[in-house]
């Protein structure tokens, strides 16, 4: 553990999006950086549980922008030898099954095409060729995007980590932030369980805590932890490292292959949310235990693609709490209402494979004199000056993963 002493940014949690905003930060220039994280190691919380994929083509240039700009720093990270993020770029197939999700693919293509992203839509017989043991007689479109992939959620963190370090980032974990302490109106430092520390920046990368967090400096916002679960198949024959990720928006699925099985999980249309008031800083979300009618669900709508697959034996289940926002946007940038405290987080389960692109609108937001449109709508004022209510705001943050896949 790193020896805890001021520093002019401190950033609370250790997760991929703390570690991402650390290391763009530090590639920008910043060289007194702090991370806090609470666990005895990096990424322990949510971003443990992570399933891996990450995805480009999405409905706005900026959007697609943002994911290209994961995919670069993944890149960037796999370049040193010594600890890199495993990343695998397969590419990924996006299944249509109806000529609704059809003509949203078009959208998605015009969208990626704006951004500068390849996309292609190819038919069956080109799909059967990148995943043979796919069948995909029910396709109305299919969308190939060569350049997304997948990466290991824990050697991603390990790899900022290591990429940190060498820029001079501080790293301290078994350090939980107790307190906030403030002066002439803005964030001075924190109290930790190791002693108090100043700053100029606290930064709040805290997932699943993140509303806690953000309470100590006074501030209430809506970041709202559903539940995500998926499940890993033992190995089975023909399923190699190099097929593509594969989304099928209609059955609300997605998978990959992982350690030699399959890596399958959806979004629920009746998800369970917890709310973040009925724990506390020091505290954790509710235990989450496997919903086999959920999983098995999942499985019985694959079972017409990968018949294959259909009893296979499920021998683990991923699943973890990650933060939504009632608009289904993140919360990056500093608060006008308490200047110095910045957040970055309410990542609507983008935080992992986003956190590249996380780290970029958080440098913009910080350091940019005239930021972006897209990056001024992602400001925390949006909730702290205007009025809202936690029962509608709960809704509408699961209403945002339950719609994830939404025409």
């Amino acid at each position: 553990m790193a020896q805890l002493s001021n520093a002019e940014i401190v950033i609370i949690g250790g997760g991929a999006v703390g570690c991402g905003v650390a290391y763009a930060l530090a590639k920008a220039g910043k060289t007194d950086i702090l991370l806090l994280e609470r666990a005895e190691d990096l990424g322990q919380a949510t971003t443990s549980q992570g399933a891996g994929l990450c995805g480009q083509p999405r409905d706005s240039v900026e959007r697609v922008r943002l994911a290209m700009h994961s995919v670069a720093t993944f890149r960037e990270l796999q370049r040193d030898p010594r600890v890199k993020p495993d990343w695998h770029e397969v590419g990924s197939l996006r299944v249509a099954l109806t000529h609704k999700r059809a003509a949203e693919f078009q959208k998605l293509k015009q969208a990626a095409d704006a951004a500068g992203l390849e996309t292609v839509l190819i038919d069956r017989t080109e799909a059967k060729r990148l995943w043979p043991l796919m069948d995909f007689a029910r396709a109305t479109a299919i969308l190939w995007c060569p350049s997304d992939g997948y990466m290991t959620p824990s050697c991603v963190v390990k790899a900022y980590a290591h990429q940190c370090r060498n820029l001079g980032v501080r790293i301290a974990t078994s350090s939980l932030v107790e307190n906030i302490t403030m002066k002439n109106g803005r964030v001075a430092g924190a109290r930790t369980n190791h002693g108090a520390i100043e700053c100029r920046y606290l930064i709040n990368a805290a997932g699943a805590h993140a509303y806690h967090v953000a309470k100590l400096a006074g501030l209430e916002l809506p970041i709202v932890p559903v539940r995500h679960e998926y499940y890993i198949t033992v190995p089975m024959a023909g399923l190699t490292p190099d097929l593509p990720c594969f989304r099928i928006p209609d059955l609300t699925l997605y998978g990959r292959v992982r350690d030699g099985g399959l890596l399958l999980g959806g979004w629920e249309p009746k998800s369970l949310h917890t709310d973040p008031r009925a724990y506390d800083l020091a505290g954790f979300p509710p235990e989450i235990k496997p919903d086999w009618p959920v999983l098995n669900s999942f499985e019985e709508s694959y079972d017409g693609f990968f018949p294959a697959a259909q009893g296979a034996e499920k021998r683990f289940v991923g699943k973890g709490w990650p933060t939504f926002t009632p608009d289904g946007r993140f919360i990056i940038g500093e608060s006008s209402r308490v200047p110095g405290f910045v957040m970055a987080g309410g990542c609507n389960a983008h935080g992992i494979s986003g956190s590249g692109g996380i780290g970029k609108l958080l440098v913009e937001s910080l350091l940019d004199p005239r930021p972006s449109a897209y990056v001024e709508s992602l400001s925390p004022d949006r909730f702290t000056e205007s009025s809202w209510k936690w029962d509608e705001a709960r809704v509408q943050a699961a209403r945002v993963y339950e719609t994830y896949y939404g025409v």
